[in-house]
């Protein structure tokens, strides 16, 4: 009976463990994006403000995507995926993320990218950029780097 019950708990741990930490059972690698605001000009300063973080696995071809932000002057209203030509310069949306439409909240999304976009991530040319009510053309942006 001892050894039953301790075989159980033994199997109940290790599902625990695996399904509350997926990217050590898939072996995925991670990646961290800090959210800021990047003006373009001085006229944005009265509309962004804020900071977040973002944390993303990479198992195989598909990119998992969460974080939360705060301190945004107006609510979101989309979240998305972008690649650049080379880490820094701005770039098409490429995948949307599901935002919370607040002053704060989370952002979370899975997308499976193409070869050529996994390759693309690796090198520091993904971003993900959160727009708001009064910055359309993006509030919080953060790089996806290792």
């Amino acid at each position: 009976m001892v050894n039953q019950h301790g075989c159980i708990a033994a199997l109940v741990g290790a599902f625990i463990l695996l399904v509350g930490c997926p990217a050590i059972g898939q072996n995925g690698e991670s990646f961290k994006a800090r959210l800021s605001t990047v003006p373009v000009d001085a006229t944005m300063l009265s509309t962004v403000a804020g900071s977040g973080s973002l944390k993303a696995v990479l198992v195989g071809n598909k990119l998992t995507i969460a974080g939360t932000f705060e301190g945004m002057r107006s609510p979101a209203i989309r979240a998305s995926v972008h690649i650049g030509p080379q880490k820094g310069i701005r770039g098409p949306a490429v995948y949307d993320l599901t935002v919370i439409k607040e002053r704060a909240g989370s952002i979370s999304g899975s997308a499976d990218l193409t070869s050529s976009e996994v390759e693309d991530l690796r090198n520091g040319r993904l971003y993900v950029q959160i727009d708001s009510e009064q910055a359309s053309e993006g509030n919080l942006w953060g790089w996806v780097l290792r």
